[in-house]
C-alpha cells in the first residue's frame, strides 16, 4: 500500500485548480446486499457515539433497483449533469457481490459529476483501473481520478459489464462549494485504492465511528468526504463510515441545508460500435 501521496502545490496539469492544493484525504465504507428482483438486505442505525463499541448496525433498506421508470440515453444524461450529481454502478462479477454482500448495499460503485465552466462533464471517483486519463494529473494512474464522464461510464457499462443510474442534486451549487470540490480534488486524486480485506477493514471502523488512515481510499469515501467539503453532509461521521449503498435512494440519506437527491434515473449505454457489427453477422 501506497503511502500519502506529496503535496500537489504548485501543480500544473491539464485542469489547473482555482484555489491551492491542500494536503488531506479522507476514509472509506461498506455494506450488505439489496435489491434487484430477488435479491434483499435491511439497514439501522446506530447508537451516535464516536467511538463508542456497539453491534454494527444493519445497513440498506430493502428495496427494488426499479426506482424510476424514467431512462436516459447516455448522451441525455451527461449533457443533464451537473456538479454533485451522483452515478451509481451496478455489476454482476464476483468482487461486485461480494461489496454488496459485505455492505448491504444495492449498487457497488458510486461516482460523483463535475461540470465547471467550459470544461467537459466529469466524474470524480476511486477505482482499481488506470485504463482511462486523469485529466487533473494528465497521467494514468489507479485510485482516486478525474475521469471525462463520458468514458468512465462507457467503461463501466462495458468493460465492467454494470449498469448505471443518474441521482440528480436538487440544489444550487455556489462558487464556494465549487472552490472546496477543487480543494479536494487537490488533496486526492492519486489516492491509491485499497486492497479488498483492507477495504473491508477500513469500513467495519467506520461503522464504529472509528477514522480509517488517509494512505487510502474507496469511492463511496471519496464522494462521502467531497459532499462533506461541500457542506452537503454533516461531518460528525467519518467517509470510512459510507459505502455506495449509502447513496442509494432507499437509505435516506440526510443531507444538510436543505440540500436533496432526485430519485435514480436508469440511463442506457449504447453497446461499442464494434460489438453492434459483429452482433449483425
Amino acid at each position: 500500500m501506497c503511502g500519502r501521496r506529496p503535496s500537489t502545490g504548485g501543480r500544473s496539469g491539464p485542469l489547473e485548480p482555482r484555489v491551492e492544493a491542500g494536503t488531506d484525504l479522507l476514509g472509506g465504507q461498506l455494506r450488505p446486499l439489496p435489491l434487484l428482483p430477488g435479491d434483499d438486505g435491511t439497514r439501522g442505525g446506530d447508537t451516535g457515539q464516536a467511538g463508542e463499541t456497539e453491534n454494527l448496525p444493519e445497513l440498506h433498506e430493502a428495496g427494488d433497483l426499479s426506482v424510476a421508470d424514467a431512462t436516459l440515453t447516455l448522451e441525455a444524461a451527461v449533457d443533464l449533469t451537473r456538479t454533485g450529481d451522483l452515478w451509481l454502478f451496478r455489476g454482476r462479477s464476483a468482487a461486485d457481490h461480494a461489496i454488496r454482500a459485505v455492505t448491504n448495499a444495492p449498487v457497488n460503485h458510486v461516482g460523483m459529476a463535475v461540470v465547471l465552466d467550459d470544461l467537459p462533464p466529469l466524474m470524480w471517483h476511486a477505482e482499481l483501473g488506470k485504463g482511462l486519463l486523469d485529466v487533473w494529473t494528465g497521467t494514468h494512474h489507479r485510485g482516486v481520478q478525474l475521469h471525462d464522464l463520458a468514458s468512465a461510464v462507457e467503461q463501466w457499462c462495458h468493460r465492467y459489464e454494470q449498469r448505471a443510474w443518474l441521482r440528480q442534486l436538487e440544489t444550487p451549487v455556489t462558487a464556494e462549494m465549487e472552490d472546496a470540490l477543487l480543494r479536494t480534488i487537490a488533496r486526492m486524486d492519486g489516492t491509491p485504492f485499497p486492497a479488498t480485506a483492507a477495504l473491508a477493514g477500513r469500513w467495519l471502523r467506520g461503522r464504529l465511528r472509528r477514522p480509517a488512515p488517509v494512505e487510502s481510499t474507496y469511492c463511496a469515501e471519496v464522494v462521502a468526504g467531497t459532499y462533506q467539503a461541500m457542506g452537503l453532509l454533516a461531518g460528525d461521521r467519518p467517509t470510512n463510515y459510507y459505502d455506495p449503498g449509502n447513496f442509494w435512494s432507499g437509505d435516506d440519506l440526510e443531507l444538510t441545508a436543505g440540500a436533496r437527491l432526485g430519485a435514480e434515473i436508469r440511463v442506457r449505454v449504447p453497446a461499442p460500435q464494434r460489438q453492434l457489427l459483429a452482433s449483425a453477422q
